[in-house]
Formats: structure tokens, sequence, C-alpha cells
């Protein structure tokens, strides 16, 4: 988990009471480097965590947080940083435009029972808020309405919040040797992976390390009582043949995911279309699914095909013109 890290070296530098920095990114706009949600920590024993964004702002801004340490002006402070040479104030020293503002935060001794209930959230890979202020450092075990949310009024006046744990969750109904690439490449791009199989045994499923969940179901017909609609899921339906395929479509099809797609030919996938049309099947439902699946990059190998698919979910993740869920 991206920021697991981070909260466990903190957790470990208050343990050891080692003064230890938090730098926080609140707000990132335009080709800012370093995105919302992206933070480091630092600690008096030199021992660093996570990203800022890199380059020279973020050696920059380590600097900084070692100097602090070392010193006694340990005050909060929060920083725009604009990634722009011509700017008249703020500058980072980079040139690829945008701008992010970053929170430098001395962790609090009396944090540690906050940062400890964080900690083991993320350790049963649980969702909470995390919520930052001038106050300090807050976590609550409710779901936050959105993923991010910053509320700036000025340096003293501010509130930033943010959905902890997995953010986004992969479906793979299929456990053969593309899940297996697949669920490496989602795993390590902060997906929560669960795999599903009707087939007990399943060497490629049994060598998969990385998927959090493995599923063996008796029957694909109850995919839909097992996986969850939602903005924030991710389908992808790779099992062993044409009836399967057509199984897990139809206890799927009715419900909206961020991403459903479809291992499976040109040809495959063009006959089983023509049968959900004959069925009566929504033409809008059928649009929903992305197939052939993955980008047209002309993979060949699992590990080529587990790209192209992963490439795919990350432009609908990442991309504001994706279709509304």
């Amino acid at each position: 988990m991206k920021n697991y890290k981070i909260w466990t070296l903190i957790a470990g530098s208050l343990k050891n009471d080692i003064p230890v920095m938090l730098l926080y990114v609140l707000e990132s706009k335009g080709s800012s480097p370093g995105r919302q949600g992206f933070c480091m920590a630092v600690n008096a024993a030199g021992e660093m965590e996570g990203s800022i964004g890199g380059g020279i702002m973020e050696h920059k801004f380590v600097e900084m947080a070692k100097e602090r340490l070392k010193g006694e002006n340990r005050e909060p402070v929060v920083r725009k940083q604009m990634h722009d040479k011509a700017a008249p104030a703020d500058q980072s020293g980079m040139i690829c435009s945008g701008e992010q503002t970053i929170w430098i935060y001395p962790v609090k001794k009396e944090e540690a029972g906050v940062i400890s209930q964080l900690v083991h959230s993320l350790t049963e890979n649980n969702n909470g808020t995390l919520c930052l202020s001038p106050q300090g450092i807050a976590f609550d075990t409710s779901l936050p309405i959105k993923n991010f949310d910053f509320q700036f009024e000025s340096a003293e006046q501010w509130e930033y919040k943010e959905k902890t744990g997995y953010k986004n969750k992969a479906f793979i109904i299929g456990g053969g040797h593309c899940s297996l690439a697949l669920s490496r490449l989602l795993q390590s791009i902060d997906f929560f992976v669960s795999v599903f199989d009707d087939r007990d045994g399943l060497n490629t499923l049994q060598k998969n390390e990385w998927a959090h969940e493995k599923h063996i179901v008796t029957d694909y017909t109850t995919l839909g009582e097992l996986i969850p609609a939602g903005p924030d899921k991710y389908v992808v339906i790779m099992t062993v043949g044409y009836r399967t395929d057509d199984l897990a479509i139809k206890a799927l099809l009715d419900k909206k995911f961020k991403y459903l797609g479809v291992l499976g030919s040109q040809k495959k996938m063009e006959t089983l279309f023509d049968k959900y049309r004959k069925e009566g099947v929504p033409e809008e439902w059928l649009q929903r699914i992305h197939t052939p699946v993955g980008l047209a990059i002309n993979s060949q190998t699992p590990e080529e095909i587990a790209v192209s698919i992963a490439a795919e979910i990350i432009m609908v993740k990442n991309s504001v013109a994706s279709p509304a869920y």
C-alpha cells in the first residue's frame, strides 16, 4: 500500500523518541510532479520514506525538514510551490509547470495513538479518513464522501481530508497465467486485488502471491452476489473459455463498474454480443464493456497482455473524459 511504510516509519520514530517530520502534498494543479496525497516522512536519524514529487523541489524540502529537526524551529508550515521559473514567487526550481501546496509538520509525541490506529487500519486493509489541519493529525474509521478534499482559507485555517487504504479495487475473474501477471501489476499500482476461479487446486492461482484475496467459486453465476458495483471497482473477465466468460458476463452485466473488460478475440466477442442482443440485453450495457480488452499494442505474452490491460485501466481511472459511473 502506497503510504503504509511512511506511517510505519512515523510510528516507529515516535516509539523510539526520534523526532520526525511529515511532508504532505495537500493540493496539486496542472503538471505538478507531486500529486495530491503524495507524502514523505523524514526523521532525525536520517531515515526517509515516500515522495512528494522528486527532483530539486523534493531535495529542497527534505533538506529543510532535516534542518528543522536539528534546530529549535519546528513550527509547521504550509508552502506553495510554483513549477515555473517565470513565477513571481514560490518557485520550486522545476519547469514542468503546475503547482503544489506542501505541509511540513513535526509529528507530536501525543499523536502516537492516532498514528498507531491508522497503521492498524492499513494493516487490516480497511478504509478510513485521515484529517490534517493546523491542529495536527486526526484519523477516523468512518469513510469520507470523496477520496480527497482540501478546504483552504489561510495558513492558519485549512482542512485536508483523504480516504485512507486502497482507493480502488480490482476483481479478476479467472486465475490463469494472464491473471497472475495482471495481479502483480495492479497490486504494484495500489489496487486491492481479488481473484475468482472455479477450479480448485489451480497452479497459477496457488502461485499468485500478489492477490490480496483468492476465491474459489462453485459457479460463476454467483459473481453478482460477490462483487459489488461502484465507481472505484474495476473488473476484468479472463476465464478459461467461451462458456465460463459468458456466465461471468451475464452475472455482472447489469452492474455499474468504473471498468469492465473481457479478454477474448474480436470474433468471440462479436459472437457473444450478437447472442446478447438477441436475448434483449440493452445496447448501453454492452457498450460499457472494454473488448478486446487492453490497449492495442499487439500484446503476445501474458505479461504483455497484462501491461496492455493495466494501461487501459490507468487511462480510465485517471481520465476526466472516461465514462461517468
